[in-house]
């Protein structure tokens, strides 16, 4: 089954070269979404050989998956497709295990979760706003998880087709969760590694921002 990873990326000149490389060892195909970077972030993506789209203006990390999946599937033919980050916090060598599930015909999407897994220098605090998010993914879209915030995921052709990410930014990742339940598709979590360090902390998101994502995910669901 063609598998293509998407990597959605913002000024990550110093790491997407190997972000790239890393993940293209277990894929098929890498597409790179440069997010209107200020940096070298889209040229050292191109030097890789990947495929590199680019927005003209930062869009957010949910509608840059959104354009990596739409290009995978009516360009290239992706089968399966894997969402993994710029940033070195995932690992490339559990792409393969990540991807069974759908392989196997058990799911139609297969998450990561760093709690079912291991995590590497993770602060107390992102650790408990993690778990916060997960009882709020619960209470929204009924579906029990051990860890709703983890970028790597992989979805099939069916699912990919049948969501549609609205949420540019980072409460597309409770979103899809909510799209998952709403389109009664089969959902595997599976055990990975998330390696945090100081660059990759100081660059994320912040705790607070957890208070918009949770107001942007209550307006469409629950306000519209």
């Amino acid at each position: 089954m063609k598998t293509v990873a998407i990597i959605p990326a913002f000024n990550e000149e110093n790491r997407i070269v190997d972000s790239v490389n890393d993940a293209s060892a277990f894929v098929d195909e890498v597409v790179v979404v440069d997010d209107c970077s200020r940096d070298r972030t889209r040229e050292r993506a191109v030097s890789t050989g990947a495929y590199v789209l680019h927005h003209i203006i930062n869009r957010g990390q949910g509608a840059s998956l959104q354009t990596g999946m739409d290009f995978a599937l009516k360009k290239l033919g992706a089968e399966i497709l894997v969402h993994f980050d710029a940033d070195g916090q995932m690992r490339g060598d559990e792409i393969s295990k990540l991807v069974e599930p759908i392989i196997s015909g058990r799911a139609d999407v297969a998450l990561g979760s760093r709690f079912l897994g291991t995590t590497e220098a993770l602060p107390l605090g992102r650790k408990w706003t993690l778990k916060a998010g997960i009882l709020f993914t619960f209470l929204v879209s009924g579906v029990w998880l051990t860890d709703t915030h983890n970028g790597f995921r992989a979805l099939s052709k069916l699912a990919t087709e049948k969501i549609n990410l609205t949420q540019n930014r980072m409460a597309h990742a409770s979103e899809l969760i909510d799209l998952i339940a709403l389109r009664r598709l089969r959902v595997h979590e599976v055990p990975v590694t998330i390696r945090y360090s100081e660059e990759s902390i100081r660059k994320g998101q912040r705790s607070s921002a957890s208070i918009n994502i949770a107001l942007d995910i209550t307006r469409q669901k629950f306000l519209k």
